[in-house]
């Protein structure tokens, strides 16, 4: 990202002659604030009464610093830059295993497949008694603590003590930490005859590889169309963006540019190469689409090359420079816009300060932008933009909005499902019935397909959920259990499907209820009506390109 940063300050001869003051230069003014806040810090830290401690002074002076300016401007301290980063560089060091805390037990969820754990023998449904001679069963440890000591430098070894069902002894195992990958494509699967559905969960260093293995071996089974659902992806890196939207467009279409005061523009374009520039698409977005997915989703609708299906994306496209301070904390300094090919800023307003802009959400669901498509098709002339191929018109003003709305289903989600949901109290049974089934479930079902048409949820399963639920302090509600009790079904067929095998088979019974993807189905599945309605060329605009409104985008 630091391409696009210009360290060089440029000041207009007019702004000191409107501003003549003492005559000084920004840098002499620059060095009079630095020299003051230097002076102000050794004066209290010399002489004030108490001792104080002028790190964290300093810390909370930069904190206050950046408070009073865009929401995306942060502080982060060494450990916090860690930490964000892990997510994002494509692995991490350890021991690969996914795992989740039962009664103060851990719990092998999986092992991640070529894994050090998959390669000494861990499985599935293993509990982690000792680490490193460490009782760690029984001790209120945290997923904290657990990460503290099962992640490390990779070479270096952990021992643990495994508690495995129908085995009398503890199993001990010398695991050597490694480089584990972690995926940003959450599901591949062919979603109807023709249609491929891929999910991501972020845009990390390994997406765009992950995106273009999954077309191909979608289209080796047949896809011609494609789903991409990009809900609740929060963004990630930006060259990942581009080159994912690179796959959708033909040679040199303006992709997405940036832009700030002191950011001279900077477009980029695709490439003559891409693995899904044919064959319909349609993008899924909602409001927890940000940043990298928004750039995404623009690109494809402003070079009306698919359809943009789902909710307003969450409107996050401001450019953060990383900004390394000596102790290794950091800021990241918002210091352009992302503009989408038409010209489209994707940012939200954020006048009405932080926590105005936090409520956001909040606020969209209050006044029925959620749940209605009539609450957000009031625009301004001025956020209108047309599309580049075809002079469709499509809208600014913060975020993406999508050409075809789906509302918010609301109708299967009771407060006894929710509070089963928060309290972790389904989870909690899955982990159980797991435990007690594996083997009469890896027996009785080969494979997902097979096991997505004859596995049902039985009563008898349900009543003991609700009887869990009741002894974790949540009393039985018969009207709510009847509100909810197929997506209750569904969500425990789902999560048992993910633990036998990925999340990608979690996916493949959950979207058979789920609106958005149903419509991406029957949109690619019935293409011609729906192109004619929302793809087709407009043969003329009401208004001229250019003058008509501030929001259009010039040809």
């Amino acid at each position: 990202m630091a391409r696009f940063i210009r360290t060089i300050l440029i000041v207009p001869v007019l702004l000191i002659i409107i501003f003549p003051r003492t005559g000084h230069s920004q840098e002499n003014l620059f060095n009079e604030d630095m020299y003051k806040f230097t002076k102000a810090l050794h004066f209290i830290s010399s002489y004030y009464i108490d001792s104080v401690n002028r790190s964290i002074l300093v810390e909370k002076a930069v904190k206050e610093m950046i408070s009073d300016l865009d929401p995306h401007t942060t502080y982060l301290t060494a450990d916090e830059v860690k930490e964000m980063n892990e997510p994002l560089q494509g692995n991490f060091e350890g021991i690969g295993i996914q795992f989740n805390i039962l009664k103060d037990t851990i719990y092998v969820i999986s092992t991640i497949s070529g894994g050090p754990s998959e390669k000494v023998g861990l499985q599935a449904g293993d509990r982690i008694v000792k680490i490193d001679g460490e009782t760690v069963a029984g001790i209120g440890i945290s997923t904290t603590g657990v990460r503290d000591r099962l992640l490390g430098e990779k070479g270096t070894s952990v021992d643990v003590s495994i508690k495995r069902p129908g085995v009398d002894r503890l199993l001990q195992f010398t695991i050597k930490r490694d480089e584990i990958p972690i995926h940003s494509r959450d599901a591949a699967y062919m979603a109807d005859e023709g249609i491929g559905y891929i999910k991501l969960n972020r845009f990390a260093q390994t997406t765009n590889e992950e995106f273009t293995e999954a077309v191909s071996m979608l289209k080796e089974e047949g896809a011609e169309s494609f789903i991409l659902d990009l809900r609740d992806n929060g963004g990630g890196y930006l060259d990942q963006a581009i080159q994912l939207a690179d796959e959708f467009l033909g040679n040199r279409r303006l992709i997405v540019y940036t832009e700030g005061l002191n950011v001279k523009r900077e477009e980029n374009h695709a490439t003559s190469k891409g693995v899904a520039e044919e064959g319909r698409v349609v993008i899924l977005i909602d409001e927890g689409s940000a940043s990298a997915s928004e750039i995404v989703a623009g690109a494809v609708q402003d070079w009306d090359r698919g359809l943009i299906i789902g909710r307003r994306s969450f409107g996050k496209g401001l450019v953060q420079r990383p900004v390394s301070l000596p102790d290794g904390s950091m800021i990241r300094l918002t210091v352009a816009r992302y503009h989408t090919p038409t010209g489209r800023v994707i940012q939200k307003p954020y006048k009405n300060g932080r926590e105005e802009y936090r409520r956001d959400i909040l606020k969209r669901f209050d006044r029925g932008e959620m749940t209605s498509e009539d609450s957000v098709r009031s625009f301004p002339d001025s956020l209108k933009y047309y599309t580049k191929l075809n002079d469709r018109v499509v809208f600014g003003g913060g975020g993406i909005m999508p050409d075809i709305f789906v509302p918010l289903d609301t109708t299967s989600y009771s407060d006894y499902f929710n509070e089963v949901i928060r309290l972790g109290i389904l989870n909690t049974y899955i982990l159980r019935y797991i435990d007690e089934h594996r083997s009469t479930l890896e027996n009785n079902y080969s494979d997902i397909h097979d096991y997505k048409a004859n596995f049902q949820v039985t009563e008898a399963m349900v009543q003991d959920l609700v009887e869990l639920a009741e002894s974790e302090g949540v009393e039985p509600d018969q009207e709510g259990l009847e509100e909810s009790g197929k997506e209750l079904r569904l969500q425990v067929k789902a999560l048992i499907a993910r633990d036998l095998w990925d999340m990608s088979e979690y996916f493949q019974i959950v979207n058979q209820r789920d609106p958005g993807f149903q419509k991406a189905v029957e949109v690619l599945n019935n293409w011609d009506n729906y192109s004619a309605k929302y793809l087709e060329k407009r043969r003329y605009r009401q208004t001229a390109p250019k003058e008509a409104a501030k929001g259009n985008n010039a040809r």
